[in-house]
C-alpha cells in the first residue's frame, strides 16, 4: 500500500464529504470526538473528528467478513460487530494510504444502502453509486426477488354480488 501525501484530518473531510453526497444524507454529533454521517437521523458511518487518531465505522452486511481481512479493521465494539459494523483505525498522526480511501468509499456506500430507507437508497442507483461487489451477487443468486407482481385486480361485479349476499348470513350467525 502506498502511502497518502494526505493528513488524517483532510482524508476524513474526503470521506465526510463523499458520503454528505449521498441523498438525504447530514452530519450528526452524538458524541465528543466524533462527527458522523446519517440519514433519516440513522447513523449510517461513525468518523472521527480533527485532532482524533483516524477512525472508520461502517455497517457491511455484504463485505464484512472480508473487511476483517485489513490488518487495520476489526469487528466494532458494544456488540455492534455482530450485526456487521466494522471499525477501521489507525494510529495517531497516520493516514490511510490513497488505495484504502477508496476502499473505504465502498464502505460508506454499502453502509449507506444497508441504513437508508429502500427510497433514498434507490435514489442512490439513480444517482449512479456503483453497488458493492457482495450486493450485486446477491442480487444474482435471489431471482424470485426481482420477479414483479401485477397490478392488484379489482373483483368482478359477479363476485362484488355474491359478497353482499354472504354478508348478512355472516351477521345472523354471529347473533345468534
Amino acid at each position: 500500500m502506498a502511502r497518502s501525501a494526505k493528513s488524517p484530518s483532510a482524508a476524513m473531510t474526503e470521506l465526510r464529504a463523499f458520503g454528505l453526497g449521498f441523498p438525504g444524507a447530514h452530519t450528526k454529533s452524538p458524541w465528543p470526538g466524533h462527527l458522523d454521517l446519517a440519514v433519516k437521523g440513522k447513523t449510517f458511518a461513525f468518523m472521527s473528528t480533527d485532532g482524533e487518531a483516524f477512525s472508520l465505522t461502517c455497517k457491511l452486511p455484504h463485505s464484512g467478513v472480508a473487511a476483517l481481512m485489513f490488518p487495520f479493521a476489526s469487528a466494532a465494539a458494544y456488540g455492534l460487530g455482530k450485526s456487521g459494523w466494522v471499525n477501521a483505525k489507525f494510529e495517531e498522526g497516520v493516514t490511510p494510504p490513497a488505495d484504502v480511501l477508496s476502499v473505504f468509499k465502498e464502505w460508506i456506500v454499502e453502509s449507506y444502502r444497508a441504513t437508508a430507507p429502500k427510497k433514498l437508497a434507490a435514489a442512490l442507483d439513480l444517482a449512479g453509486a456503483r453497488a458493492p461487489v457482495g450486493e450485486v451477487l446477491a442480487r444474482a443468486g435471489n431471482r424470485t426477488a426481482a420477479k414483479k407482481k401485477g397490478p392488484a385486480t379489482k373483483p368482478s361485479p359477479a363476485k362484488k354480488a355474491a359478497a353482499k349476499k354472504r354478508a348478512p348470513a355472516k351477521k345472523a350467525r354471529k347473533r345468534q
